[in-house]
């Protein structure tokens, strides 16, 4: 299994201050994140796979609305998981 109980962990631990704090916007992006890299990686490999192309364009939308939610709250938590995780910045 791909996302077991300790990669969760360690996910919230970095990025949530704390494995517990799961619900922070910046774990919960983290987590899609790494989600999102798998999803990927498995449609290299598997074209065909539709249903799995739906779900990685809704995480896409979920994680989008997050950071849309983090960039009008606080500005530097956006820039900070921004450049933690190495995305781009697209929300103007």
């Amino acid at each position: 299994m791909y996302l077991s109980k300790e990669v969760k962990a360690e996910i919230f631990k970095k990025h949530g201050e704390v494995e517990t704090n799961t619900g922070s916007a910046e774990g919960q992006v983290a987590l899609f994140t790494y989600r999102i890299a798998h999803l990927t990686e498995h449609l290299k490999k598997n074209r065909k796979d539709f249903s799995t192309q739906l779900s990685l364009q809704k995480l896409v939308g979920k994680r989008r609305g997050i950071l849309a939610y983090l960039y009008k709250k606080d500005i530097e938590r956006y820039r900070a998981i921004i450049k933690t995780l190495g995305l781009r910045d697209i929300i103007k």
